[in-house]
């Protein structure tokens, strides 16, 4: 009975040790984490309904004769890029580095993923696999905000495929995987320089390039659906949780951080857009209330699983305020028609919190991060300057070129008629309001020279 017990007792004692070295060994099943898990799961979720909220947020400040254009356009990118990303975009950003430039094609379709453990985490990799993927489809229709209203779908499909392979995929690559800005130090907890860097600047240079919409300057070209903007602008904010405290890849203290600095600089976002637009124009509009926390949101991003509560005010305070400049006073000095301030608020948004991070970020929020400049180190503050400006080269001179590209194959600028008709009727044969047509509502620009009238009796049943 003794022999009995002791052999118990000794099998019992394997049993756990066995057990602990499991937990221990990442290559092991064991380690993977149900709560882990499920957090990343259902913060890829919320990332992904940012994209449709997009869609309604871009929608509503357009004009009605645009606005299924608008909403078509993100919404084709979340299947094109989703698409992409599973059989080349991943591999592309995650694969082994290959000289700080781009990951090789070890991963191409998810090749050899199956199953297994992140290394160095606590979930599948076919988790982060869809959170990232909810980012790479993202990314592009910011994007679409800088030049509303004037493009063509085909020359915009292809466009925003081939901007996602040549230009997204290395810039996650080398930001988050192994690449030379990482190997440099620099810190980019959920896209600031990856998302709204790059989708701000290479908005601008295509507005640039596409030239201002018919009419710019001349004719007002106000929101049509201010409620539907609010509605995705609150879902862009619901979503945004899932978006940088998910970037934490766990249910943790890191992730409970990136959730209450996301709020508290988002709110402090809306009184830096609202107070200086109140003081400068005399009202506080709803528009502005959006706008803004979409501003302390993109400025908090790339800071968001960096820096604690406090600086994460002054972030979307400043963050804010900046981009209320650069969307009153800047775009009106320059001239340029960025349709829904993409740059203005993405780029500028995005280079000023990159900026933060290299100045509140500190190891005691996160120790795999480092000390900013209020935290006496300089060394970080230099690997984001750079990083900023490795992102608005490769953001411009990349859009450059793909456009030219493109639009040496296809005409990408929609031409004057279709921009009087609307790219509702010119390019997808439908309307958002048909009642409102049959009223005759002037947005749809029935009165411009006879021109929607001479189409719509050829192409539209409804006339």
């Amino acid at each position: 009975m003794k022999r009995l017990i002791s052999g118990a007792v000794l099998s019992g004692s394997l049993v756990m040790m066995c057990s602990r070295a499991m937990a221990a060994d990442p290559s092991s099943a064991a380690v993977i984490d149900a709560g882990d898990t499920a957090w990343v799961l259902i913060s890829a979720a919320l990332v992904f309904i940012m994209t449709p909220a997009l869609a309604l947020f871009y929608g509503g400040m357009v004009r009605s004769k645009n606005v299924l254009s608008t909403i078509m356009q993100s919404f084709f990118i979340l299947a094109m890029i989703s698409v992409e990303f599973v059989l080349l975009g991943y591999t592309m950003a995650f694969g082994t580095d290959i000289n700080g430039l781009i990951g090789d094609f070890d991963k191409l379709g998810l090749s050899g993923i199956g199953l297994r453990l992140m290394e160095g985490q606590t979930i599948p990799e076919l988790a982060f696999v869809a959170f990232q993927c909810m980012f790479a489809a993202l990314t592009p229709a910011l994007i679409t905000g800088a030049f509303a209203e004037r493009m063509r779908f085909a020359g915009f499909a292809l466009l925003m495929l081939l901007w996602a392979i040549f230009i997204y995929n290395p810039m996650a690559h080398w930001v988050w995987g192994g690449g030379f800005l990482a190997q440099l130090g620099a810190l980019d907890f959920a896209g600031g320089l990856v998302i709204h860097i790059l989708s701000g600047v290479s908005g601008l240079t295509i507005c640039l390039l596409l030239g201002k919409r018919r009419g710019y300057g001349k004719s007002a070209m106000v929101p049509h659906n201010l409620p539907m903007t609010v509605l995705g602008a609150a879902f862009l904010w619901f979503g945004w949780f899932g978006f940088n405290a998910g970037s934490a890849l766990g249910a943790n203290d890191l992730a409970a951080n990136a959730f209450i600095v996301t709020q508290a600089a988002a709110a402090a976002g809306v009184l830096g857009w609202v107070i200086p637009e109140w003081l400068r124009g005399g009202k506080p509009t709803v528009l502005g209330a959006v706008s803004g926390s979409i501003a302390g949101l993109v400025a908090i991003t790339p800071a968001a699983g960096f820096v604690e509560p406090m600086p994460s005010i002054m972030i979307g305070l400043i963050g804010g305020a900046i981009c209320y400049g650069a969307v009153a006073i800047l775009k009106e000095k320059f001239g340029y028609d960025d349709s829904l301030d993409a740059f203005g608020i993405h780029g500028i948004g995005g280079t000023w919190g990159s900026i933060a991070t290299g100045l509140w970020a500190t190891v005691s929020v996160n120790p795999a991060g480092a000390n900013g400049l209020f935290y006496g180190e300089t060394e970080l503050l230099t690997a984001q300057l750079i990083s900023v400006v490795a992102a608005y080269v490769l953001a411009i001179a990349g859009s450059y070129v793909l456009y030219k590209i493109v639009d040496y194959f296809t005409a990408i600028r929609a031409d004057e008629t279709e921009e009087i008709v609307g790219l509702d009727i010119a390019e997808h044969g439908e309307r958002g309001y048909a009642a409102a047509v049959m009223a005759g509502t002037p947005d749809f620009g029935a009165s411009e020279e006879g021109l929607l009238t001479a189409h719509d009796l050829k192409h539209d049943p409804v006339w």
